[in-house]
């Protein structure tokens, strides 16, 4: 019998396809058992934050034991360190510093660290002067129809800033103020404005024209928020008429030096040391924090003192004398929107620095003062 070639590839073709559906024994071990398939097995992702869970009482109950977890973690670290302490005593390794935004901040390329270019820069620019000890003089006003809250702070900013006079806004605009106040020899001008009878803005522009350049300026934008007048503030103390001490903490870049030398222009610098009164401007993560102190010195009573001898006489006496803070207000936190060249001109001004903050606020880490 002649078989033909196309009959003979058919049978062909389905007697390999036949052999690779035969299926492969089983093991004779697994008598009556059901293999286990493990090609479609998964493995289950384990979710440290409990967001993805939908029923609200088991996301909370979950979230709960990881933070007791975290927590045991923590406090068997801190005994296997005590341990360690105890049994290398001075060789034991020092305790590695907490990581926060501050000291993992990404580092400006305009860090400032004892330049002298940046030095000698600063003893010739517009602020130098006041640095001196050449007396400021300040003009504050308002918005227009500001409430009756702005002049509880305006009142408690006079207290806090020597040599300032205010001035109602009425219908003129900022333009004009600063021609008004630069030929009435102010060297400063503060505008406040508000929104739902709450302080949220504060402008200052130096109006005193440069001697090379004959260009004022600069003027600052600052957004206010958490005032807190003296009178809210509880123990809180009276201020005197003495000038006040100054203390800025935490300008590094040259933008912030820049704007640590404006807001230090608008008071002397001639402190008197008997009122014993110091303005805090510290900044931390771009947000200017204003605090207005005087340092208390209590003295000890004499029989406290010798009793204190007595009973310590080979210990070193402490000291008679024990300092502490009193706050007098006002209290209030500042942030930097924008810096321009000259005097205020939001149409044709120059702008020397502007906070973008979808640009510039890529992450946490990164600060401009």
């Amino acid at each position: 019998m002649v078989i033909s070639p196309i009959v003979g590839l058919y049978q062909l073709y389905y007697k390999q396809e036949s052999i690779m559906v035969k299926k492969k024994a089983a093991d004779p071990s697994l008598k009556g058992k059901k293999p286990i398939n493990t090609a479609r097995r998964r493995e289950v992702k384990q979710h440290q934050n409990p967001g993805h869970i939908k029923n609200k009482l088991k996301r909370s109950e979950m979230y709960g034991k990881y933070l007791q977890q975290k927590q045991k973690q923590k406090s068997e670290q801190r005994l296997q360190r005590a341990k360690q302490v105890e049994e290398l005593g001075e060789d034991a390794p020092p305790k590695a510093a907490p990581k926060t935004i501050d000291n993992t901040r990404i580092l400006d390329a305009t860090m400032v660290r004892n330049d002298p270019d940046v030095t000698q820069d600063e003893d010739t620019d517009e602020f130098a002067p006041y640095f001196g000890g050449e007396a400021p003089k300040v003009l504050i006003t308002t918005r227009p129809r500001p409430s009756q809250n702005l002049f509880y702070f305006i009142a408690d900013l006079q207290q806090l800033i020597p040599e300032l006079h205010f001035y109602p806004r009425k219908s003129y605009s900022v333009k004009e103020i600063c021609q008004f106040a630069a030929n009435r020899d102010f060297t400063h001008l503060i505008v406040l404005s508000e929104k739902a009878k709450q302080c949220n803005g504060l402008t200052i522009s130096h109006l005193r024209k440069h001697a090379d350049t004959c260009l004022a300026g600069p003027t600052a934008f600052f957004k206010v928020s958490s005032i807190l007048t003296s009178k809210k503030i509880p123990n809180h103390g009276a201020s005197t008429s003495h000038v006040p001490e100054l203390n800025f903490h935490g300008f590094e870049t040259r933008l912030g030096h820049r704007v640590g030398r404006l807001l230090a222009s608008i008071f002397p610098h001639n402190p008197e040391l008997q009122g014993r009164q110091v303005i805090t401007f510290h900044n931390q993560r771009d947000y200017l924090f204003v605090r207005h102190h005087r340092y208390v010195f209590n003295e000890l009573k004499k029989e406290a003192v010798a009793a204190a001898k007595q009973a310590a006489s080979d210990e070193p006496a402490k000291p008679p004398v024990k300092a502490r803070l009193q706050e007098l207000g006002p209290r209030f936190t500042l942030k930097l929107r924008w810096l321009q060249e000259g005097t205020f001109d939001t149409k044709h001004g120059e702008y020397e620095w502007i906070h973008k903050r979808k640009e510039m606020d890529t992450t946490r880490r990164t600060f401009h003062l």
